[in-house]
């Protein structure tokens, strides 16, 4: 059964940073694309960051871009989220979900989901 498992959230004060982890199981995973997302108390779920199954393509938010990084590596089954300079609006829950025939924004086109982790951001 193919699994996705998010880990690193956590509190953290503003300026600081978190690395957010997504292993796979069950999964090629070499094969599959992968997104990170978050989502806020009330409000809808919002694509942060892509990368593609090779490790190339990354994209980013425009909120995010400049410090946030993405990266993979295939040889762990694992994904990885670099947030630098954290701002309170980052807080929220945040989730992995891979794909092996999309790679954009629309949450809705990944069929699989980690189980997201929070991320809190203090003044």
């Amino acid at each position: 059964q193919a699994q996705l498992v998010d880990s690193g959230g956590g509190l953290v004060q503003a300026g600081g940073s978190l690395r957010l982890s997504c292993v796979a199981s069950g999964l090629t995973f070499s094969l599959n694309n992968i997104g990170w997302f978050r989502q806020a108390p009330g409000k809808e779920r919002e694509f942060v960051a892509g990368i593609g199954w090779s490790g190339g393509s990354a994209s980013y938010a425009d909120h995010v871009k400049g410090r946030f990084t993405i990266s993979r590596d295939n040889a762990k089954n694992a994904a990885y989220l670099q947030m630098n300079s954290l701002v309170s609006e980052d807080t929220a829950v945040y989730y992995c979900a891979s794909s092996q025939d999309y790679r954009g924004t629309n949450y809705r086109s990944y069929p699989r989901w980690g189980q997201g982790t929070q991320v809190t951001v203090s003044l």
